[in-house]
């Protein structure tokens, strides 16, 4: 199964705990059952620090109260390179998608852009699958890493894609520059504005989450879809008639 274990999941060195709710979205909406958050990165190099930045991501969000998955792409294939996408790291993929009800994308910035490995990922969710939708309607948080200076040529490409694939891309992002310098050699990272940004971030989505999740279905619910389906709406239980009735 390509899914990466989460070394320390409780382990949260860089967190003032002072300073943060174990439990953002309280008085939003119900926060059980626990979110579920699905996280993405965009390298495979032994020491990646999107993933690192991901695996980062997922502690925090254990930590708010969620339930974290992290998606390994090493043997994901290259698209169309499978007779109908038939092989088990596509079909994993798909499943964890329509099993999340948000995302967490972070891909390196590399030649101005998000990597070739990120883009993959996102070419191999459809946004229509049998009927179902694996991405529409999700909330996505994107974050990126760079070698050099602060950038944000990834983190704006996610958000495009992520309008794309019609997910509600919250507002709060993060970017963190030089991110060789961020990390200890056991891989985690050092307390540092970047470290709080992506605290700020992964609240921001908690909330997002739980905040839409009652109203998903109507967010998401089309005319297009609606008339392609064949769906006549019921006058007699719909809310919008209703309200406009003397």
């Amino acid at each position: 199964m390509p899914l990466r274990d989460l070394a320390d999941p409780d382990h949260l060195p860089a967190l003032d705990r002072r300073y943060a709710f174990d439990r953002p979205p309280l008085e939003l909406g119900a926060g059980d059952p626990p979110p579920r958050i699905l996280l993405l990165y965009g390298s495979l190099r032994e020491r990646s620090y999107s993933r690192l930045c991901v695996e980062e991501a997922a502690r925090l969000l254990r930590f708010f109260g969620c339930e974290t998955r992290i998606f390994d792409p090493a043997t994901l294939p290259l698209p169309d390179l499978h007779a109908g996408d038939d092989h088990p790291a596509v079909h994993e993929l798909r499943e964890l998608s329509m099993w999340s009800e948000g995302q967490v994308w972070c891909s390196p910035e590399r030649h101005g852009q998000i990597t070739g490995i990120m883009k993959l990922q996102i070419d191999h969710l459809p946004l229509s699958m049998g009927g179902m939708r694996p991405t529409q309607g999700r909330t996505l948080a994107v974050m990126q890493v760079s070698a050099g200076s602060q950038s944000f040529n990834s983190v704006n490409t996610l958000r495009v894609l992520g309008r794309w694939m019609r997910m509600v891309t919250i507002p709060n992002q993060s970017s963190v520059a030089k991110a060789f310098a961020e990390f200890d050699d056991a891989g985690r990272m050092k307390p540092s504005s970047y470290y709080d940004r992506i605290v700020d971030v992964m609240e921001e989505l908690v909330r997002f989450t739980v905040l839409l999740r009652p109203h998903t279905a109507q967010l998401v619910d089309r005319y297009s879809e609606r008339k392609e389906a064949g769906t006549v709406i019921d006058t007699a239980t719909d809310l919008s008639s209703i309200a406009t009735k003397p």
